[in-house]
């Protein structure tokens, strides 16, 4: 004998409804492999252009002031940081479609760059000699043993799965 109390009916109420061949609404996930491809591409591709363009442009601003001891602008300094921020906005917002962009670009090329400098300065000096040598080149020394690259590496993961999880909470 059942413990439960519905137990002794034949009656199956989760059958009282005819099956139409059709599947239930809540089955249905839209397809998401192409904002899952376009925000890795986003990722992949923006994530290092705007770290050069911060680097640089951060490089500029650094020499003009520290080699004439004032607060000179460089018009073509802050256009390069202003090109890299938009740049890191822009795959950050890539966050909405999957946050496959902003956790991809975020670990490769900050976290995982700037863990390796912290904890072996040498491997961060063979990082940067992979690049030919440019004021790029030195922008991004610059910014990786500051500690920038693991910083901006680490805001845009998070970026990334605050999406994730807000596009979970959404959808459950």
């Amino acid at each position: 004998m059942s413990t439960h109390r519905y137990a002794d009916y034949e009656d199956d109420y989760e059958n009282d409804y005819p099956d139409t061949g059709e599947p239930d609404v809540l089955d249905e996930r839209p397809r998401r492999g192409a904002a899952h491809v376009v925000s890795a591409l986003g990722g992949l591709v923006l994530t290092p252009v705007a770290l050069g363009l911060l680097s640089w442009g951060g490089l500029r601003q650094q020499q003009l002031i520290q080699a004439t001891l004032s607060t000179n602008r460089d018009p073509l300094g802050i256009a390069l940081l202003a090109g890299g921020a938009i740049l890191l906005l822009v795959v950050a917002a890539l966050g909405a479609l999957s946050a496959v962009g902003p956790i991809l670009g975020g670990l490769i090329y900050g976290v995982l760059p700037g863990v390796a400098a912290m904890a072996v300065p040498e491997w961060g000096f063979r990082l940067v000699n992979l690049m030919p040598k440019s004021d790029i080149a030195y922008g991004v020394m610059d910014f990786l043993f500051i500690g920038g690259l693991l910083g901006v590496g680490f805001l845009l993961v998070g970026s990334g799965l605050a999406n994730a999880l807000v596009r979970r909470r959404r959808e459950g």
